[in-house]
């Protein structure tokens, strides 16, 4: 089940399994980008755009640019909230802030800043992003955050 944060972020619950944790019942950190990737992705479905439309398109997404902070470990059987909050777009390119917090108690374990990139299938080159996901981000980034600079792109 999926939901909208009290802020608007989007939240996808994800539970902790074996197969995402070390010896010791501590998360590996890669697995944080997984869990962003599918908040990301379930975002866009929630909202009604298809990815597997795009890649019929020759339309794919690539993480360009990643930062990100590991505050608190997830551990084993930990039920998790991982946030997907659009924050800026330009004609090539979206940035989310995605966290990932403890449901219990909100607990903040990561924060991120994640830039996607849209590219061509077929060259690998950056290509514009097609109109419905240009409509679904100016619907819901707030006008002083949508830059389009050519720099950036």
């Amino acid at each position: 089940m999926v939901e909208q944060a009290p802020e608007g972020r989007f939240e996808l619950p994800i539970r902790v399994y074996i197969e995402d944790t070390d010896a010791g019942g501590i998360v590996f950190h890669a697995k944080y980008l997984h869990y962003m990737e599918r908040a990301r992705t379930e975002w866009v479905r929630s909202c009604g755009v298809g990815l597997r439309a795009g890649l019929a398109d020759n339309i794919s997404y690539v993480v360009q640019r990643l930062t990100i902070h590991y505050a608190v470990p997830a551990k084993l059987d930990d039920e998790l909230l991982v946030t997907a909050e659009p924050m800026a777009f330009g004609r090539v390119w979206m940035d989310f802030r995605q966290r990932v917090m403890r449901a219990e108690d909100r607990k903040l374990l990561s924060d991120s800043d994640v830039r996607v990139a849209c590219i061509a299938l077929d060259s690998g080159r950056p290509r514009r992003l097609p109109t419905n996901m240009q409509e679904l981000l100016a619907r819901n980034v707030q006008p002083t955050e949508t830059i389009n600079r050519t720099s950036q792109e």
